[in-house]
C-alpha cells in the first residue's frame, strides 16, 4: 500500500506500538509514511525536574500522535529506564496525565496505558482543557519571567535584609505550605512577589508582578498537579534558605531550576 512499509522479518505492529523481537523500539508517525525513533521523545530527563519534564515528553508523544488515540504506551519498566528515572516518578507523571483525561489506566492481561487524548483534534469542546497560547507567547512569557526572576532571587540573596524584610520573606514561604489547593496559586503569587521586592528593585519588582498576570493566565489553563506543588514547595524553600543565607549562587541556581521546571509544564500542556 503506498505510504506504508512493511514490518521486516522479526518485526510486527503491536496494539499500542512496534514491537521487535518482543521489546517497543520505533513507533509510526501520525501519516504512516515513516518511523520516529523512540530515542527523539524517550531520551533521559535531568534529574532536577524529573516528573515535570517526563510529564512533558509524554504530552508530546502523546500531542504528536506518536502514540496515537486507542493505542498503548510502553510498558512503564522500559519508560522508567527510557527517561532514566525511577518507577515511583513515572506512575505520578502518568497519574496526573490520567486526572487530566490524556491517559487511561486498564487492568488485566492486555491492560497498560492507553493513549484518550487525539492528535490534532480541537481541545475547546473539553471542558477540562482550555486552548493554549500561540507558541510565541508562550516562549516570549517565559523567556521574560526567566530574565527577571532569577536575576531577583539572585539581587535579594546579595542585599542585606532587615529584620522585617526577612519576617515577610519567610511568613509568604509558610504561606504556601498547608493551604487549599484552590488557594495555591495565589500565596504562590505573593511569594515570587515578594522575592521581587527584596531584590531592591521598584521597576523590578514591577515588572515581575505584571508577567505573573500573564504566567497565571497561563497557569490556570493546566491542571493543578499535587505531586508538582510538593516539589515547587521544595524549591520555594530552598530559594528563600538562599536568600535569607546571602547566598546568591544557590538562590539564582535555585531560581533557574524551579523556573524550567514550571516551563517544562506549561510546554508540555500549552506548547
Amino acid at each position: 500500500m503506498p505510504g506504508t512499509r512493511s514490518p521486516g522479518p522479526g518485526r510486527f505492529r503491536a496494539r499500542g506500538g512496534w514491537a521487535e523481537n518482543g521489546r517497543m523500539s520505533e513507533m509510526p508517525d501520525p501519516a504512516g509514511s515513516s518511523t520516529l525513533s523512540g530515542a527523539a521523545f524517550f531520551r533521559p530527563v535531568r534529574a532536577g525536574n524529573a516528573f515535570e519534564e517526563t510529564v512533558e515528553r509524554l504530552l508530546q508523544v502523546i500531542k504528536l500522535g506518536v502514540v496515537a488515540h486507542g493505542e498503548r504506551l510502553p510498558p512503564q519498566r522500559e519508560l522508567a529506564e527510557r527517561f532514566h528515572i525511577s518507577r515511583v516518578t513515572l506512575r505520578e507523571a502518568l497519574g496526573s496525565l490520567e486526572q487530566a483525561g490524556y491517559v487511561e489506566s486498564r487492568r488485566g492481561r492486555t491492560g497498560g496505558t492507553f493513549v484518550l487524548h487525539r492528535a490534532g483534534a480541537q481541545e475547546g469542546g473539553d471542558p477540562r482543557r482550555t486552548p493554549g497560547p500561540a507558541p510565541d507567547e508562550l516562549e516570549d512569557t517565559l523567556a521574560y519571567r526567566r530574565a527577571l526572576e532569577i536575576g531577583a532571587a539572585e539581587l535579594a540573596a546579595s542585599r542585606s535584609l532587615s529584620p522585617e524584610e526577612r519576617r515577610h520573606l519567610d511568613n509568604r514561604l509558610r504561606d504556601t505550605h498547608d493551604c487549599d489547593p484552590a488557594d495555591y496559586r495565589q500565596r504562590d503569587s505573593r511569594l515570587h512577589l515578594a522575592i521581587g521586592e527584596l531584590s531592591g528593585s521598584r521597576s523590578l519588582a514591577a515588572s515581575i508582578a505584571d508577567t505573573r498576570m500573564r504566567l497565571n493566565d497561563l497557569l490556570n489553563a493546566i491542571p493543578l498537579l499535587g505531586r508538582n506543588i510538593e516539589h515547587s514547595q521544595a524549591q520555594h524553600a530552598r530559594m528563600v534558605a538562599a536568600i535569607l543565607g546571602g547566598d546568591p549562587v544557590s538562590a539564582r541556581r535555585a531560581a533557574e531550576e524551579h523556573l524550567a521546571a514550571t516551563a517544562s509544564l506549561l510546554r508540555g500542556f500549552l506548547g
